[in-house]
């Protein structure tokens, strides 16, 4: 994925605010739930998460979002709406946010995360079990970004998903192998990840 991206020296045209969705029911039964069939309409963030953004959003402590794109699931289109309702904003939905989908282990519990990940350490490129492959998330999120380098100037965007793709995306804008994305300080619910103006734009 490395040579998709622009020297650091190029620069951004816009900042750019990473925020996973608040606690959900999902986090909560501890499930999977990863495809648009559940995740759609179903599975929004639980009172935990509703929690979760009452006290954020009185604190916010990054700039003020311009412009808020998100993951179409509800657990995210819940977090996105709340936020922009909090400064007075519309929302943009963006499937190629989405969750990663997890193969044959959808609606199943949460436990068998670790195994997806420790074949994602082995190989990026991997589908084992249905499962989205890590290149295919990379490409899909870098390429929402490349998108709106291309079509927006002096934003702050705030982009709202989910942990794996986020954490896979600072993988894939550092410049780093794939396979190591695990190795991503793991992203909180309802947490906020300001890009460094440090790494390349794609």
């Amino acid at each position: 994925m490395s040579n998709t991206f622009l020297s650091a020296g190029q620069g951004w045209c816009n900042r750019y605010l990473l925020m996973r969705h608040g606690h959900s029911q999902a986090n909560q039964e501890g499930r999977i739930i990863s495809t648009p069939e559940r995740g759609l309409d179903a599975f929004g963030l639980s009172p935990d998460g509703h929690r979760q953004l009452d006290t954020l959003l009185p604190q916010w402590q990054w700039p003020t979002p311009t412009r808020i794109v998100h993951s179409d699931f509800l657990r995210t289109t819940e977090t996105a709406l709340r936020v922009a309702d909090h400064f007075g904003l519309t929302v943009q939905a963006e499937p190629r946010l989405r969750e990663r989908n997890f193969g044959i282990f959808e609606g199943g519990p949460d436990s068998r995360y670790p195994d997806v990940w420790a074949r994602d350490a082995e190989d990026a490129e991997h589908g084992d079990n249905g499962v989205e492959s890590v290149s295919s998330v990379a490409r899909r999120m870098s390429g929402v970004v490349a998108e709106l380098e291309r079509t927006r100037q002096g934003e702050t965007i705030l982009l709202v998903s989910h942990g794996d793709p986020l954490q896979i995306l600072l993988t894939a804008l550092d410049g780093r192998g794939l396979s190591r994305h695990r190795e991503q300080i793991a992203l909180a619910p309802a947490s906020v990840t300001p890009l460094s103006r440090n790494v390349s734009p794609p």
